[in-house]
C-alpha cells in the first residue's frame, strides 16, 4: 500500500504489521483543513486493504492529539449550502469508514482531542490517553449541533447521563476523568501514552487475526445498529451550519470573545 498522496500524515512500519500514523500539523495543534480531513476519512479504507497492516496506531505531532476542524474551514463552511453537503458525506465515511475498517486502531491520545480530532480518538477500537489530556465536544459553543461521532459512541461509552451533560454543555474533560466514566480505554502519564499503545498493538498484530477481526466486528454491530441516530446527528450538525449562529460562534472564538448568539 502507497500512502505517499497523504498530506499532513505521516507512516511508519513497525514490527509484526503494526503502523504508526502521526498527524503532523503541529503548528495548528493537527488541526485539519478540507484536504486532511478528507483524506482522514478515507485513510482508514487503505489500511483495511494494506495486506503488511495488522493493527494501525493514530497519533498526534507536538503537544496536541488533534484540534478538531480547522476554524478556517468552519468559517468557509458557514452558510455553504456545497461545503455542507459534501461534508456531510465527508463525516459519514469517516465514522463508517472507522467502524467497519477490518483491522483493529489504537489511538494514543497524547494531548488535546476535540471535534473531528475526538472521532478518531474515541472511535479507535482502543483508546490510550494522557492523564492531562483535554477532550470534549465543543459543538454546542460554536453553535453546531453535536454530530460527527457524539450521538453515536458517547451514550455507548460513559452512558447517556454524562452523554447529555458533557454534550449539551460542551464542557472538556481530563484524561483521567475520561478514564473514569469510561470515555477511554486507559489513562497514563503523557510519556507513557504512545509506548503503551505499541505495546498493545504488538499484541494485537501477534494474535489470532480472524478471531480479533471478528470480535471488533461483532462489537462494533452495536454502532452499525445506531447508524440512524448518527446519520441524523450528522444532518442536524450541518443545518446549524447553515444558520447564524455557526457565523457567530467562529467569529467569537477567532476574536476571542464570548459568542453572543440569538
Amino acid at each position: 500500500m502507497d500512502y505517499s498522496s497523504y498530506q499532513n500524515l505521516l507512516f511508519e512500519r513497525h514490527d509484526n504489521g503494526v503502523l504508526l500514523i502521526t498527524m503532523n500539523r503541529p503548528e495548528v495543534y493537527n488541526a485539519a483543513d478540507e484536504v486532511m480531513h478528507g483524506h482522514l476519512a478515507r485513510l482508514w479504507t487503505d489500511v483495511a486493504r494494506d495486506e503488511e497492516t495488522r493493527v494501525a496506531v493514530i497519533t498526534g505531532a507536538g503537544k496536541a492529539f488533534s484540534a478538531g476542524g480547522d476554524l478556517a474551514m468552519v468559517q468557509r463552511m458557514a452558510g455553504n449550502y456545497e461545503a455542507t453537503a459534501h461534508m456531510l458525506g465527508e463525516m459519514s465515511d469517516l465514522v463508517y469508514n472507522l467502524v467497519n475498517c477490518e483491522k483493529p486502531i489504537i489511538s494514543a491520545i497524547n494531548g488535546v482531542a476535540v471535534g473531528a480530532g475526538l472521532v478518531i480518538a474515541i472511535l479507535a477500537d482502543i483508546s490510550i490517553c494522557a492523564q492531562d489530556a483535554r477532550l470534549g465536544d465543543g459543538h454546542v459553543k460554536l453553535g453546531a449541533a453535536a454530530g460527527d461521532h457524539a450521538a453515536i459512541i458517547w451514550p455507548l461509552l460513559c452512558g447517556m447521563a454524562k452523554a447529555r451533560y458533557y454534550l449539551l454543555t460542551g464542557e472538556m474533560v481530563d484524561g483521567a476523568e475520561a478514564e473514569r466514566i469510561g470515555l477511554v480505554s486507559k489513562a497514563l502519564p503523557r510519556e507513557e501514552v504512545l509506548p503503551e499503545a505499541l505495546r498493545v498493538a504488538g499484541m494485537l498484530a501477534t494474535g489470532s487475526q480472524l478471531a480479533i477481526r471478528l470480535t471488533k466486528r461483532a462489537l462494533n454491530s452495536w454502532l452499525r445498529t445506531a447508524g440512524p441516530i448518527f446519520d441524523q446527528s450528522a444532518a442536524y450538525e450541518m443545518l446549524t451550519f447553515m444558520g447564524p449562529d455557526l457565523a457567530e460562534g467562529a467569529a467569537a472564538l477567532r476574536e476571542k470573545r464570548p459568542p453572543k448568539f440569538a
